[in-house]
């Protein structure tokens, strides 16, 4: 008999950002928005690569580009969307199976957003897989975007 097993890895992230709550829900869900930071720094998302469905059930892609033009298309379906509240999306290589599920919240404190950002279910990736290290890359660069 063998057994195989599988590690399920999870974190969060949480920030305050110099941004009204409307502003950073406008970042997580317009095109154009998303391609300004929707990518660790480094890396770049063109435009014409982001597609989004704003809806439960609905898709959307994004295709990150390093600087020696590798390209990682990147992508999933949303489970839940509640604006300006809450987005929860499968996250990941759209070929690929086992997506990681994505955990937005936005907390109204006025001229500030709480964000809270969760990921669960990175499968069997070794260490952070730097999935960890490319979220606080990638809201690092939202937080310079919105403020």
């Amino acid at each position: 008999m063998s057994e195989s097993r599988t590690m399920e890895k999870t974190f969060t992230i949480t920030r305050v950002l110099d941004a009204p709550r409307s502003a950073v829900w406008q970042a997580w869900t317009d095109p154009d928005e998303m391609a300004h930071w929707f990518h660790p720094r480094g890396l770049t998302t063109p435009r014409d690569s982001v597609a989004v469905d704003l809806r439960a059930g609905g898709e959307y892609r994004y295709t990150m580009v390093a600087p020696d033009e590798t390209a990682y298309p990147t992508g999933g379906v949303y489970q839940e969307v509640v604006e300006p509240e809450r987005l929860v999306f499968t996250w990941g290589d759209p070929g690929a199976e086992g997506a990681a599920l994505a955990t937005v919240t936005l907390d109204d404190l006025g001229e500030q957003t709480r964000l809270t950002f969760r990921l669960d279910g990175l499968v069997g990736a070794p260490g952070d897989g730097s999935f960890y290290d490319g979220w606080v890359s990638a809201l690092d660069v939202l937080a310079e975007h919105v403020s």
